[in-house]
């Protein structure tokens, strides 16, 4: 009575357990770790086919066998068995920062570009020399900092198919950041912004594009690029397009250093970066209403100070470009998910015409798997990521003289919501449709289900849509307008912070900082304009986008904004 019972399995049953416990940890945590890893992007369709790719030295067309990998990393073997028996690749790249160019021409005018004290100079070389063989299928991947890539295609057909799986992988390893909801991500991008204002560039631009490391090298190569050119260029050898070639592959060493650089600084802060995000935890989370109440008081303040040259500045500069800037904004992201919508109502209806005429065939199983495979396919998609880029230049003109230069970051930024809205719709129908359907149906009463699942879809798509339509607008709105505004401010303002940093410091947090609530008011004043904006012109369109009530407190939108620097991740 009252004692512990005892075990009902004995020792040899125990230590068994613990082999099976042992055996499926050592199993299971490899596949874990790697869909960690994948869980950081979004699925892209391994792609892999001949090609032939100009290298050597001196360079030649040779055959190769290519592989677009899953994470968007691009390889390339001597032979498709070589790839088969997992021997090892000729070489590899991240595709981030790639610009993808499938004219010959368009490509030697880039390369011509490049060296411009020697242009003609190619026009006495050999008639056979670098890139002067007409190439009938290119594939020209162009990097402002490394190597450029020369592949072939043998018809137009795998050309197109490349060109595809090539703009995929180019967009999925560049937004890797940008996806990212992850406090330490914000923080990093926005570290990066304050960083690039303290040198004197407050424009926005495509540098946030990829990993940490490989931001951290683009922001290093833009610093240096003007020496360096200054410096090399002159010393090179060769002439017209073989010099340039020459200039890239010095530019392709100096970017390998920087990022192998980078990437060694940045994990030997991940143990500072880990014990300071533990002690801000400690310290914050029991005096957050009180960093909250101080930080409430020194807006207020700053708000104050700084209405008069504030106000001025956005009813000068902002507010006659702002109407035509958001509903350019609005209408790129409305055509691009309006075409989504198209896309996953074809699709829904084809899975209940299926149902209808063969319930449990084949067809009908591959049917399923080609919706559920819907986010992935790139010829697909393709027509809402066309809507995305119809705007580009448009939109550029209007953003260029507030100093945004971005758009390739907009665009894909465009394009991922398309993918997730899309992947989350599919994965929605595709639940409740397993929810509704059982075996003891027929097939009318199995349609009549899928069309209510089909209903509900398309009203939850309405509503995902309509939010993250706002967020989009409302975080490129800061992405074209707070830089400027913050540079336009700049000396005048910012000398009057010094007067907060007595309140501010006597929190004793980290995490308070003048500049931070600063940038704050700034922001909010600017989203107040964006907002007023955005819900006028969604009434001429037609209808509001719907808003939460606490919309105006939190911006996580699926681009990259800069997120709010008061506190500090």
């Amino acid at each position: 009575m009252g004692g512990r019972p005892s075990s009902p399995l004995d020792k040899q049953q125990r230590q068994h357990l613990r082999g099976q416990v042992d055996t499926l940890l050592r199993n299971f945590l490899p596949c874990y770790r790697g869909q960690l890893a994948a869980s950081k992007l979004p699925r892209v369709r391994e792609h892999r086919g001949p090609l032939t790719q100009l290298r050597g030295h001196p360079p030649r067309w040779q055959p190769i066998f290519c592989v677009l990998r899953g994470d968007g990393r691009l390889e390339w073997f001597s032979h498709k068995e070589e790839y088969e028996n997992g021997g090892h690749c000729l070489g590899s790249t991240a595709l981030t920062g790639y610009t993808l160019l499938t004219s010959q021409r368009e490509y030697l005018r880039l390369l011509d570009a490049l060296c411009p004290e020697s242009l003609g100079d190619h026009t006495q070389e050999e008639p056979d020399s670098l890139l002067e063989v007409p190439v009938s299928f290119p594939l020209f991947l162009q990097h402002p900092f490394r190597r450029h890539l020369c592949f072939s295609a043998a018809t137009r057909e795998a050309q197109h198919a490349w060109r595809l799986a090539l703009q995929g992988g180019i967009r999925l390893q560049g937004i890797v950041l940008q996806r990212s909801q992850a406090p330490a991500a914000r923080a990093f991008l926005d570290a990066v912004r304050l960083y690039r204002q303290h040198q004197g560039h407050f424009g926005d631009d495509d540098v946030t594009l990829g990993s940490d490391a490989e931001v951290l090298t683009a922001v290093l190569m833009r610093e240096q690029l003007p020496a360096l050119r200054a410096q090399t260029l002159p010393g090179l050898r060769g002439a017209g397009r073989a010099r340039a070639w020459a200039w890239t592959e010095l530019l392709d060493a100096v970017h390998a250093a920087v990022l192998a650089g980078a990437s060694a600084g940045l994990c030997a802060f991940q143990p500072e970066k880990d014990e300071l995000l533990a002690s801000l935890e400690k310290t914050i989370r029991p005096d957050v209403d009180q960093l909250l109440r101080q930080r409430a008081r020194v807006a207020g303040r700053l708000r104050t100070d700084i209405r008069g040259p504030l106000e001025s500045c956005l009813r000068r500069e902002v507010d006659p470009q702002l109407p035509r800037v958001v509903q350019t904004l609005l209408r790129t992201v409305e055509a691009s998910l309006e075409a989504v919508r198209t896309l996953l109502a074809q699709g829904m209806d084809r899975l209940s015409h299926r149902l209808r005429q063969s319930p449990s065939g084949t067809r009908l199983r591959r049917e399923v798997y080609s919706f559920g495979e819907m986010p992935w396919d790139l010829a697909l998609m393709q027509t809402c990521y066309r809507e995305a880029e119809r705007s580009r230049g448009r939109l550029g003109q209007l953003a260029a003289p507030f100093g945004f230069l971005g758009m390739q970051s907009l665009v894909f930024g465009a394009q991922d919501l398309a993918q997730q809205l899309m992947a989350d719709a599919v994965a929605t129908f595709l639940q409740l449709a397993d929810q509704c359907l059982t075996t003891a149906l027929n097939c009318d009463q199995a349609a009549q289900r899928l069309e209510r699942v089909r209903g509900r879809v398309l009203k939850k798509f309405k509503s995902d849509s309509g939010l993250a339509q706002r967020r989009f607008i409302r975080g490129w709105g800061l992405c074209i307008f707070l830089p400027f505004v913050l540079s336009q401010l700049e000396p005048g303002c910012k000398k009057e912070l010094p007067e907060f940093e007595g309140d501010v410091l006597a929190v004793g947090s980290q995490a308070l900082t003048t500049e931070g609530i600063y940038e704050d008011v700034i922001r909010g004043c600017l989203l107040q304009r964006i907002d007023q904006d955005e819900e006028t012109e969604a009434e001429r369109e037609g209808g509001a986008c719907p808003r939460q009530p606490d919309s105006g407190a939190q911006i996580q939108p699926l681009c990259p904004p800069p997120s709010p620097g008061t506190f500090r991740s």
